[in-house]
């Protein structure tokens, strides 16, 4: 009896056409899927035995319609792995794109702001959650989920966020996100009126506002933060990074905590990277004073890794049902796997050694880079307190636009972001870097080739005010 279809290894689709022969149809249906590129390069086909019980004809026929094929180049066989897709195209007349593109490549040097070290990402301790999860867990949680996220999830993140961040909620009060966009999203959608953003601010998030129909009102920053006095009764929320202002890198002033909480209105507080402070213990979370007005929003994008899509909101009780509703219909609830793993970790502490050694690492990246860049513009300083992934470098005034440096930094194969777009209005000229991004054999030479092309970019900036005045010094 044949082996029924829904039982083989591995599905393969073709279509082969009437007339001309079985083994020539068999060729050229083949030939087709992989110029089409529907099965790419790699591709580990069926066994001659397999393929011929699917399609009904001998084994004979597919040996020899296989090996026509490998003969042209557009397969390849390999002892004891059997039969795949070429990796290297070699069939004359194979049209371009047959096969796919092999992924661009990155920058030479990555100092883009925004993403952690991924190369030390907490592989061993992830693998070790991962296994006891799907040990342990009931088949059941794998099924439908609250839109709130799974109840594990939650449980831990309340521990956690109040024992290191003086976070005041409960399980029931946090939803589990995709990160900060679809929290900000999420909260734009069930709040109406204006949302008061920092100025300057990250700008991708102010379009996500202004997406979600919500017009966005500057909320202006000094030295001290966020100019919480600027308020007024009309704007329905205020996003702010209380801890380490996004990008001019200061903690919000305690006189301004106290005006925010006075102003009454929703507060939003971003708490994207406020494990990592280097000088002192980090500043507590606004919303801990204010359970009842301030929405708490974290992830793992900074201590992790973006691409695990992982947030959370911890939400006043006046807004959990909307919140949840508006969830609900975003897209049901966040992936349950990596809930409950990011869970296991929280309780093993796992998440809490990885959090101390990443913050030892990046402490001594910004250490090198702060002495690296004083050595290019003397008596430049990186603005805000000793904190983050990231620093902001302010250009000299007089000096090239940010424009061309950032262009002298593309051809030395360097990524980083320019500043001025982070104003709501005309920015100020800078360069915003992401210490944390290269891996630690990476980072000395990023940072080295980011000095030498500042001081090559830069060098008419500063010899027109540098060595005149240091001969004046040294003869005094």
């Amino acid at each position: 009896m044949r082996k029924d279809w829904a039982g083989s290894g591995v599905d393969l689709h073709l279509e082969l056409a009437a007339g001309g022969g079985r083994r020539r149809a068999l060729e050229e249906a083949l030939r087709q899927a992989v110029r089409d590129g529907r099965l790419p390069r790699g591709t580990r086909l069926p066994s001659s035995r397999t393929l011929a019980a699917e399609l009904r004809l001998s084994r004979g026929t597919v040996s020899a319609a296989y090996d026509q094929l490998v003969a042209e180049g557009y397969l390849a066989t390999r002892p004891g792995s059997g039969t795949e897709v070429a990796t290297t195209p070699s069939a004359p007349g194979m049209p371009p794109g047959a096969f796919p593109a092999e992924p661009t490549p990155g920058p030479l040097h990555d100092l883009r702001p925004g993403q952690p070290d991924v190369s030390a990402f907490p592989a061993r301790a992830w693998l070790r959650a991962t296994r006891h999860v799907l040990a342990t867990a009931p088949a059941a949680v794998f099924g439908p989920c609250d839109p709130r996220g799974r109840i594990e999830l939650r449980t831990a993140l309340a521990g956690y966020l109040a024992r290191t961040r003086g976070v005041l909620t409960t399980p029931d009060l946090i939803v589990v996100t995709t990160g900060f966009v679809q929290a900000v999203n999420l909260l734009a959608t069930v709040t109406g009126g204006p949302f008061a953003m920092e100025d300057p601010g990250h700008d991708f998030y102010r379009e996500v506002v202004r997406r979600a129909g919500r017009e966005v009102v500057p909320l202006p920053v000094d030295e001290l933060g966020a100019r919480t006095g600027t308020l007024t009764p009309d704007v329905a929320a205020a996003v702010v990074t209380p801890a380490h202002q996004y990008p001019m890198g200061v903690p919000l002033h305690p006189s301004r905590r106290l005006a925010l909480r006075a102003w009454g209105g929703l507060v939003v507080e971003d708490d994207y990277d406020g494990e990592f402070r280097y000088d002192r213990r980090p500043v507590g979370a606004l919303q801990g004073t204010a359970p009842e007005q301030v929405v708490y929003c974290g992830t793992t994008s900074e201590s992790l890794g973006p691409g695990l899509r992982l947030g959370w909101m911890a939400v006043p009780p006046a807004l959990i049902g909307p919140v949840t509703e508006a969830k609900l219909h975003a897209d049901a609830h966040t992936e349950v796997l990596g809930q409950l793993v990011l869970a296991r970790l929280i309780e093993t502490h796992d998440y809490d050694r990885h959090i101390r050694a990443a913050r030892l690492r990046y402490r001594h990246r910004r250490q090198r880079l702060r002495a690296r860049l004083s050595g290019v513009l003397p008596g430049a300083a990186l603005p805000g307190v000793a904190a983050g992934l990231r620093a902001l470098l302010l250009l000299p005034p007089g000096g090239p636009p940010e424009a061309e440096v950032l262009a002298a930094c593309e051809r030395a194969g360097i990524a980083l972001r320019p500043s001025s777009p982070l104003w709501h209005g005309e920015g100020r000229d800078g360069l915003l870097i992401g210490y944390a991004a290269p891996s630690e054999r990476a980072y000395p030479r990023a940072l080295e080739a980011l000095a030498s092309t500042l001081e090559g970019t830069l060098a008419g900036t500063l010899a027109g005010r540098e060595p005149r005045s240091r001969p004046a010094r040294s003869s005094s």
